[in-house]
């Protein structure tokens, strides 16, 4: 699959969406639940993910994880992140 460009919006596919799991006692963590199974995001997966709303464009969430990250390669960010989208349009969970 070709990767998104950049006026692409992702957003969660159809029968994905955000769950919680519990990590023990009264804490969790959130999952993104589709058909077959859940998928737990942590650190830079789960702020890219909690970006694919259907509204903000490839090239925005880029951007806005590039002046979160200022010392990591811009380019790098943006290959990372588009390899990261791909794999999970590939699994069904994202579409754009």
């Amino acid at each position: 699959m070709p990767p998104p460009d950049d006026s692409a919006q992702p957003r969660l596919a159809a029968g994905c969406r955000w769950g919680a799991e519990n990590k023990g006692g009264t804490e969790q963590e959130r999952v993104i639940l589709f058909p077959e199974g859940a998928i737990k995001l942590q650190g830079t997966g789960r702020q890219v993910l909690e970006r694919c709303d259907g509204q903000r464009t490839f090239s925005q969430i880029i951007a806005e994880l590039q002046s979160q990250f200022t010392d990591a390669d811009p380019t790098k960010i943006r290959a990372d992140i588009s390899q990261f989208l791909e794999q999970l349009r590939h699994k069904r969970i994202v579409d754009y």
